[in-house]
C-alpha cells in the first residue's frame, strides 16, 4: 500500500475506466476528495475522458458535490446508479442524450457487487419484475443512447427471474475512517457501511486498483482487527483528507457512527403540517415489534413520530442502508440513524428485504394509476430513479405509500381539527397513466400484499379492481375534495371512514396506548402458537 494525494490518485484514472464509488446520498462515506480531484485534472487537462461511473446509492448534496464532479461532456461516457437526482449535473446529461444512464434497483446494485466480487455471471432476482427495469418495459434506461443490454430476462423452473449482469471495473473510489501503514481501513466515524469489502474484492478480482479515502493514519497492526472493515491486501493507495466530513451537512455527530445514544426528546420533532398529518396516519399501521422500512420524502417522518409518541422501543424501524432500530434520520442526513440496535453491511440489509423481512414498508409516491401502479422514478426531463424503492415495496408484506394529494404550491391547513384548503396543488399526482412503473400492483397483488395510499386528507387501498377510497378527513366532501383533484375516478368504499381527529390536531397523539393494544404479529407459526398457549395460560 502506498500513500498518495488526492491529484496523484486522479492521475491514476485512464480514458475508459470504469470507477465503483462508494457512500450514500448526502455524503455518507462518499470519497469526495477523490471526486473532487477528477474533476479539477478535467477542468485543468481535458483528461481523462469516456469513464463511466457506478455508485450504489445516489451521491451528492443536488448541487455541486458527489457525482456532479464528473458530469462533464466528454469526461463521462455511462453513469450507473440507483438515483441521479442527488446529482443533477448528472440529470442534464442523461436528458439531453449527452450520456448513457441506467437507474437499477438499490438493492440489486448492493447485491450485485458481492456476484462480481465472486467471478458470478450476474445477480439473479426478481426484484423489478413488471416495472421499467424489466427489460421488456424500459429495462432501467434513461437515455435514449443507453444500450439496452444490462438486464435479461430467463426461466428457472418454470419461474421468470431478471439477470442483472457485471459490468467491468477499473478503479473503486472507497472510504473509511481510519488506515493503517498495511492497508487496514476501519469505519469508526462512518454513518454507513456500504457494501466497501464486496467493492474492493469485486475491483481486485477484476485487476484493477483500489483507493480509500481516510481521515487519519495509524501505525501497523495498532488497529482492533474486528474493526477493520477493508483488509490491506485489498487496498493500493490511501488518500488522507484530513477535512473528511461525516456527511455533507454533518462534519462530525457521534450519535450517527453509534459511538453514543441521545435522549429521545434530543430527536426534533416534525412542525405540525401536512408532512407531520401524513406521517401520523402512516403511523397508526404500526403495531408491537413490527419490523419497518422507512423510505426517503415524507415517509422519513414517521421515525420523529415514533419518537414524540414514544413508540421507538416498541418496534423497529431500519432503513435500506442497514440501520436497524432507533431512529432513521431525516432530512438532509437522512440514510444514517441514532440510537441504532446495529448498523449491517448493505447488501445484507437487502437480503433481509428481498427474504420477506419486512412488515411494513413506509414509501414515498409521485404519481399514481387507476390500478394502484406507481411512480417514482422519472417525469420527462426530471430524472430521480428508484433508489430502494423496487426492492422494498415489491417485498414487503405491507406497503404504506405516502404524500399530498396533489404538488405544487399547495396550501392546506386545518383549523379547530378541519381541514382547510387554501390552494390546490397545481399538479394531479393520482393520474390515467405512468411514464415509468416502480410498484406493480399486480405483483403485490399475487403476492397478497396490503397496500395503501395515505395523503393528507384522505385514504386509499389497493383491491382486487384497483385504487379504493376508504378514508376521508373531518369536514372534507369526496366528490370536491379528493375525486375532483385526480385523473381518474377510484372506487369509493360503502364504509367511507372519517379520519382519525387527533391527526390533526397539534398536540400528541397518544398513539403508544393504541399501538401497544394491538395484537403482535409474530413471522413464525410456531412462536405465534408458543404465543398463543402462554396466554391462554395453564389448562
Amino acid at each position: 500500500m502506498e500513500k498518495i494525494t488526492a491529484d496523484e490518485a486522479a492521475q491514476l484514472i485512464h480514458d475508459g475506466d470504469a470507477i465503483l464509488i462508494s457512500g450514500s446520498g448526502g455524503g455518507h462515506s462518499v470519497p469526495e476528495a477523490l471526486l473532487a480531484a477528477v474533476g479539477r485534472r478535467f477542468k485543468a487537462e481535458g483528461k481523462p475522458l469516456g469513464l463511466t461511473s457506478i455508485s450504489v446509492v445516489g451521491i451528492g448534496d443536488r448541487m455541486e458535490l458527489g457525482a456532479t464532479h464528473l458530469a462533464h461532456e466528454g469526461l463521462l461516457k455511462r453513469a450507473i446508479t440507483s438515483a441521479l437526482v442527488d446529482s443533477p449535473g448528472l440529470v442534464r446529461l442523461a436528458a439531453e442524450d449527452k450520456i448513457e444512464a441506467y437507474t437499477l434497483p438499490q438493492g440489486v446494485l448492493s447485491q450485485l457487487m458481492r456476484d462480481m466480487a465472486a467471478g458470478r455471471p450476474g445477480l439473479l432476482s426478481k426484484t423489478g419484475l413488471d416495472t421499467f427495469v424489466d427489460p421488456r418495459q424500459q429495462g432501467a434506461r434513461q437515455s435514449p443512447r443507453t444500450p439496452a443490454d444490462f438486464v435479461e430476462v430467463v426461466q428457472i423452473a418454470g419461474e421468470e427471474w431478471l439477470l442483472f449482469k457485471p459490468v467491468p471495473v477499473n478503479v473503486a473510489f472507497l472510504r473509511g475512517t481510519t488506515a493503517d501503514e498495511d492497508g487496514n481501513v476501519t469505519m469508526e466515524e462512518e454513518a454507513v457501511l456500504g457494501e466497501m469489502l464486496a467493492m474492493a474484492q469485486a475491483t481486485r478480482r477484476a485487476g484493477g486498483i483500489v483507493i480509500v479515502q481516510v481521515k487519519r493514519m495509524a501505525r501497523r497492526n495498532t488497529l482492533p482487527a474486528k474493526q477493520v472493515k477493508i483488509p490491506g491486501i485489498l487496498v493500493d493507495f490511501v488518500v488522507v483528507d484530513t477535512e473528511q466530513r461525516q456527511t455533507y451537512a454533518t462534519y462530525y455527530d457521534p450519535s450517527y457512527s453509534g459511538e453514543l445514544r441521545i435522549p429521545t426528546e434530543h430527536i426534533k420533532p416534525l412542525p405540525f403540517g401536512p408532512r407531520k398529518v401524513i406521517a401520523r396516519r402512516a403511523a397508526m399501521e404500526l403495531f408491537p415489534g413490527a419490523i419497518c422500512n422507512l423510505g426517503a420524502g415524507v415517509s422519513t417522518g414517521i421515525s420523529t413520530i415514533a419518537a414524540e409518541e414514544g413508540l421507538l422501543d416498541a418496534v423497529h424501524l431500519t432503513n435500506e442502508q442497514g440501520i436497524i432500530g432507533g431512529a432513521p434520520i431525516t432530512g438532509r442526513d437522512s440514510g444514517g440513524g441514532q440510537n441504532f440496535a446495529a448498523m449491517v453491511e448493505q447488501p445484507a440489509q437487502f437480503d433481509f428485504y428481498d427474504g420477506g423481512g419486512l412488515d411494513l414498508a413506509f414509501l414515498s409516491f409521485a404519481e399514481v394509476d387507476p390500478q394502484g401502479n406507481v411512480n417514482v422514478s422519472r417525469f420527462g426531463d426530471r430524472i430521480i430513479g428508484p433508489g430502494g424503492f423496487i426492492n422494498i415495496s415489491q417485498n414487503a408484506k405491507c406497503v404504506v405509500f405516502n404524500g399530498t394529494l396533489t404538488a405544487g404550491e399547495l396550501d392546506i391547513g386545518w383549523e379547530n381539527g378541519r381541514t382547510v384548503i387554501r390552494r390546490e396543488g397545481k399538479h394531479r399526482k393520482f393520474v390515467p397513466n405512468l411514464e415509468q412503473v416502480c410498484y406493480s400492483a399486480r405483483i403485490g397483488r399475487g403476492k397478497r400484499q396490503t397496500t395503501y395510499f395515505v395523503t393528507e386528507r384522505c385514504v386509499f387501498a389497493v383491491g382486487p379492481d384497483g385504487l379504493e377510497l376508504i378514508e376521508i378527513a373531518p369536514g372534507l366532501d369526496a366528490e370536491r375534495d379528493v375525486i375532483a383533484h385526480m385523473g381518474f375516478r377510484p372506487q369509493v368504499s360503502p364504509q367511507l371512514r372519517v379520519m382519525d381527529a387527533r391527526i390533526f390536531e397539534p398536540g400528541r397523539m397518544g398513539l403508544a396506548a393504541d399501538v401497544q393494544q394491538r395484537p403482535r404479529r409474530y413471522r413464525s407459526a410456531r412462536i405465534q402458537a408458543w404465543h398463543d398457549q402462554r396466554q391462554a395460560g395453564p389448562r
